[in-house]
């Protein structure tokens, strides 16, 4: 880690920080340089299963906000913004069942598509 912990952004703890790292967001000063949206899109492809509060908790957070501070015409908005965002984003990696059977050879192997 070579910058500030993405901990000390308020909303983000240690599981947050661990999985940004797997997407390649090793500190705080690169998070806000990437922004929540393009964070989020990073989590996703590297297999966090997407969830509402948490694309709207990274938001609150990097704005300095309560993650509970998101109401109203906000977080519609930002409602949108995540479907989209969910609908087009695939994995690069298998999760679930899939990687369980992956493991197993049940499955043919699947390469992830480049970024």
């Amino acid at each position: 880690m070579t910058g500030t912990p993405i901990t000390s952004i308020r909303n983000l703890g240690p599981a947050v920080e661990q999985a940004l790292h797997r997407a390649g967001i090793p500190d705080a000063e690169t998070l806000r340089n990437t922004g929540a949206h393009e964070a989020y899109r990073r989590l996703l492809k590297t297999g966090t299963k997407p969830h509402f509060i948490g694309y709207y908790v990274l938001h609150m957070g990097l704005q300095g906000r309560p993650w509970n501070d998101c109401k109203g015409k906000e977080k519609s908005d930002l409602r949108k913004q995540f479907d989209a965002l969910k609908s087009e984003v695939k994995p690069n990696v298998l999760i679930g069942i899939e990687r369980e059977l992956d493991l197993i050879g049940v499955i043919p192997r699947r390469r992830p598509k480049a970024p």
